[in-house]
């Protein structure tokens, strides 16, 4: 199973092992990660699920689609490595992957 690791804006770090299938999002509610609100449960409706990929990763990632970059213009602070984690899904290619929580959501 591959492990993601959550750090909280504060710090504090979260290694998960999340089944393949499940989204990062999905992964972070089921372990009750503080920092992703899931507000629209994965519909891709909402940017409370943002996260900052680590920079050597980000590229390893498929491409965002135009309504995720949308969506992620109405996050808090968004910035280059911007995603929404419920657009990420984990496979064995993405073990070790890590992502940073905002400060808050949107």
């Amino acid at each position: 199973m591959p492990k993601i690791t959550y750090i909280e804006h504060n710090g504090k770090s979260h290694v998960i092992d999340v089944s393949n299938g499940l989204s990062v999002m999905e992964g972070a509610v089921q372990n009750n990660i503080p920092g992703i609100d899931a507000d629209c449960g994965g519909g891709m409706a909402c940017a409370t699920c943002h996260v900052y990929v680590k920079e050597e990763w980000f590229d390893k990632l498929p491409k965002k689609e135009d309504g995720e970059e949308d969506m992620i213009d109405m996050a808090h602070e968004p910035n280059k490595f911007s995603r929404l984690s419920c657009q990420l899904t984990v496979s064995n290619e993405l073990d070790g992957l890590v992502v940073q929580l905002p400060e808050k959501q949107a």
